[in-house]
């Protein structure tokens, strides 16, 4: 049976939302480099995402292409499915990785950002899986990772949605990976901690700003205080992993949450 275990992706393609920067970038770097073709989603300068397509397709050889769909509209969500089918054939591989975050009090918690982190970060994936579904099972074989987070095992104050949307995609991710498993399709979860991503750069920046104090010193004091490794999770390292629960070498992994956390989750 070992033959054929390997971590080659060629023949696959794999549909990665949320892929322009961050965590689902790398994901994709890393997918084309080991021989999938590629879907990138996300928002952006049109002139950046055409950079990146040309710049992934030129070291990998990969193909890649670039999809705008709003996953916070629901019929989009499907939509993406459809139109990244279309365009590839078929896709083997799907990153449900787009999220967005709001911080707030709960009694000061706007109606629409609840609306706006459930539909992104939870019900969006619950239709992308759907979509994908019939094609993957006719195939029996298909792979679905699902980017959830530390707080998907956790709380933290002033998040509530984000807590609640990634707790959702815990479960969400459990549940596919029940009715997937006679077809040979797995489902797991990436539990993260803070990665140095753009976004979280700016939020470090302006905390800096606000203490007057140096990058490095606000990110030890105010962001790694509970990470044993005191620094950042890289965003490649998520992609590995990624790339791992992609591979044949996980084909008995399924329904699983893997915390890439520098050992946050045992403090």
């Amino acid at each position: 049976m070992t033959e054929n275990i390997s971590v080659n992706l060629n023949g696959k393609v794999a549909l990665i939302t949320g892929s322009t920067s961050g965590i689902g970038l790398e994901t994709a770097r890393l997918l084309a480099k080991n021989g999938a073709d590629v879907a990138l989603h996300g928002f952006g300068r049109a002139e950046e995402i055409r950079r990146l397509v040309d710049e992934i397709g030129h070291e990998t050889g990969r193909k890649v292409l670039h999809f705008s769909h709003d996953l916070a509209d629901m019929l989009q969500a499907s939509l993406l499915v459809d139109d990244v089918t279309a365009a590839f054939g078929k896709i083997d591989i799907l990153v449900n990785n787009a999220g967005v975050q709001h911080v707030a009090d709960i009694e000061a918690f706007p109606d629409a950002e609840w609306d706006r982190l459930i539909a992104v970060n939870l019900t969006a994936g619950f239709r992308t899986i759907k979509a994908v579904w019939p094609q993957m099972k006719s195939r029996r074989w298909g792979r679905i990772i699902n980017t959830a987070s530390t707080l998907a095992l956790a709380a933290e104050p002033r998040k509530a949605a984000y807590v609640a949307s990634k707790h959702g995609v815990l479960g969400l991710t459990r549940e596919i990976a029940l009715e997937g498993a006679r077809f040979g399709i797995t489902c797991n979860a990436i539990c993260p901690a803070w990665v140095l991503t753009p976004l979280v750069a700016q939020q470090v920046e302006a905390k800096a700003a606000t203490l007057g104090k140096s990058f490095q010193e606000t990110a030890e004091i105010e962001f790694l205080t509970d990470m044993p490794t005191r620094r950042f999770v890289d965003p490649a390292e998520v992609g590995a992993a990624v790339l791992f629960l992609s591979s044949d070498l996980a084909r008995s992994i399924t329904g699983i949450a893997l915390p890439v956390d520098g050992g946050s989750l045992t403090v």
